[in-house]
């Protein structure tokens, strides 16, 4: 492990996401090995050719419609693809700085991508990421080489320009230039032109690419536990509010509630997977708790 990596991938932290190997096996051959298509599920193949049907084929593999036009059997033949291609998208715009606790909301998402990445190239699988703003500002397509978790950690190493988020042009360029079937998992507090969002979602979707969302929010975002006069600074506009935060709690949470109400709503319309993850919450417990939900719906 290089010294850049000790950063997002504490052993510890690394140790106890192991374990979650030993207590969902689940994980491992459906999920982990497969939050793409499962190999066990014989779903994982593309066509690749016909052959001449030859006494002990599977009778399943029969191409009819060939028979139907030659009189002759052919079987068809297929090409598995038993490796995830997994791409993280992770943001990076200025919004991502905040902090109640330990951790940031960008410390830790770039923490759970890694830990992703680590888990992928593990099992043999491809993993690439990148790390954006207003544009791409950093990234490493989908490997399997030894040294690409230290690649994908010198992405979210990569110095930020403090901007704000656009997630259209950003996710566009993603679904343009990724090759088609693969995972991808943006980590993100979604704070951003949700419209452009679920837009570029949907273009990769039509792609064929299956689609996590890791909702990262900071605690306080989310339970606004402020007392007394408090002054709120915008991260990414230059504005602020000095304020009682209590004249402000009740529809400051009703507002936020309804925020996640869209975009759950609107990931489920997309079909892609939608988990909230707060920042108060250990990394290793986040990630059993998401790849165990993972593979209960694989099943």
């Amino acid at each position: 492990m290089t010294p850049a990596s000790r950063r997002f991938l504490h052993p510890d932290a690394i140790a106890r996401i192991a374990r979650l190997e030993l207590r969902a096996r689940a994980v491992v051959e459906g999920v982990l090995a497969g939050l793409h298509k499962s190999p066990y599920k014989g779903q994982s193949v593309e066509f690749l050719q016909h052959r001449e049907y030859v006494r002990g084929d599977d009778l399943r593999r029969v191409d009819w419609k060939v028979w139907g036009r030659q009189d002759r059997l052919y079987v068809k033949e297929f090409e598995e693809e038993t490796n995830l291609r997994l791409t993280l998208l992770v943001d990076g715009s200025a919004s991502m700085d905040y902090k109640s606790g330990a951790l940031s909301k960008y410390d830790y998402a770039a923490t759970l991508a890694a830990s992703l990445s680590w888990l992928a190239l593990s099992h043999g699988d491809a993993a690439g990421c990148a790390m954006f703003d207003d544009k791409v500002r950093a990234t490493v397509p989908a490997r399997t080489k030894r040294t690409q978790l230290a690649s994908v950690v010198e992405v979210l190493e990569t110095p930020r320009a403090g901007r704000s988020t656009a997630f259209l042009p950003v996710l566009r360029g993603l679904a343009e230039t990724l090759p088609r079937r693969g995972l991808v998992v943006l980590v993100s507090d979604l704070l951003g032109d949700r419209e452009g969002m679920f837009q570029g979602m949907q273009l990769l979707r039509k792609r064929g690419h299956d689609i996590v969302l890791l909702h990262v929010m900071d605690d306080d975002e989310l339970d606004f536990p402020f007392e007394g006069p408090t002054r709120f600074e915008g991260l990414e506009i230059p504005d602020h509010l000095a304020c009682n935060p209590r004249a402000l709690r009740e529809g400051y949470l009703a507002a936020v509630g309804e925020f996640l109400a869209a975009v759950r709503r609107r990931a489920a319309d997309l079909k892609c997977d939608y988990s909230l993850i707060r920042t108060g919450e250990p990394v290793d417990a986040a990630l059993v708790k998401f790849l165990s939900r993972r593979a209960s719906l694989a099943v």
